[in-house]
């Protein structure tokens, strides 16, 4: 997934298509359900996408979206249209990690459960949960995330990983892109139902770091994000999740 265009406003175009076909796609999965949000940095500018506090996650469109500064303030907001309270985690996720580019929170509960137990770490167990061997740190704080202050806490929770939980309340995933970002909140969730699973029928068996150096020897991320992405957007196509006109942003 590259741009085509150098144009500032046709990429944000383009990425407003992509947030609302993500977050239309993570709701159609029971994903992202009623609450929690996608964002993505505009290139070149400290300001990100985010929909509107009480935006439909299941009728989000790319005009909705709101353009919010890492101040976590919104241009042009209004008491209608104004950023989740929990803009913080994306702001200040944004804020530390320069490598990041698209961030997701939401409330995932089979998930959410593993940060709830003391003897079932949520682990990899999965072959494409290698993504986060270096780490699925949980937060200690159940709080919503209002402030900057704690959304500072939430960035250094998550530290160089890629994810994280937050005890008795969700999750947040990081990624490289948009598409990344959907693939990864994918298999976040698959990791997360098989080690549930595989608890319940017995003493579970982690990913090696073995195993995870041979997979990753021969996996291409690049290849596999194209590769799932065409998947999930062309069944959002086949679907009606949102119009044919979406295309060219979405399949480039």
């Amino acid at each position: 997934m590259s741009a085509t265009s150098k144009d500032p406003s046709e990429i944000e175009q383009r990425l407003r298509k992509q947030v609302a076909a993500v977050t239309l796609l993570l709701n159609d999965e029971d994903i992202i359900g009623y609450s929690g949000h996608i964002t993505t940095l505009l290139p070149g500018r400290d300001e990100f996408l985010i929909q509107p506090i009480d935006q439909s996650r299941a009728a989000l469109e790319p005009e909705q979206l709101l353009v919010c500064g890492l101040d976590g303030k919104a241009r042009g907001a209004t008491n209608q249209r104004r950023p989740p309270s929990e803009v913080f985690i994306h702001s200040e996720i944004y804020r530390v990690r320069p490598d990041v580019k698209a961030v997701a929170h939401f409330h995932h509960d089979l998930t959410t459960t593993f940060s709830l137990v003391e003897d079932i770490p949520l682990r990899p167990v999965k072959n494409h949960a290698v993504r986060w061997e270096s780490g699925i740190p949980t937060h200690p704080d159940p709080s919503h995330v209002s402030t900057a202050a704690l959304g500072r806490n939430v960035a250094a929770t998550l530290g160089p990983h890629h994810c994280l939980l937050i005890r008795a309340h969700g999750e947040v995933i990081v990624a490289e892109s948009l598409p990344a970002l959907l693939v990864d909140c994918v298999h976040f969730v698959e990791n997360a139902v098989a080690l549930y699973r595989a608890a319940t029928l017995g003493k579970v068996k982690p990913l090696t770091e073995a195993e995870m150096d041979a997979f990753r020897h021969d996996f291409i991320r690049d290849r596999h994000v194209d590769k799932l992405w065409q998947y999930y957007v062309g069944r959002g196509f086949a679907r009606g999740l949102y119009p044919q006109s979406w295309e060219p942003a979405l399949m480039q």
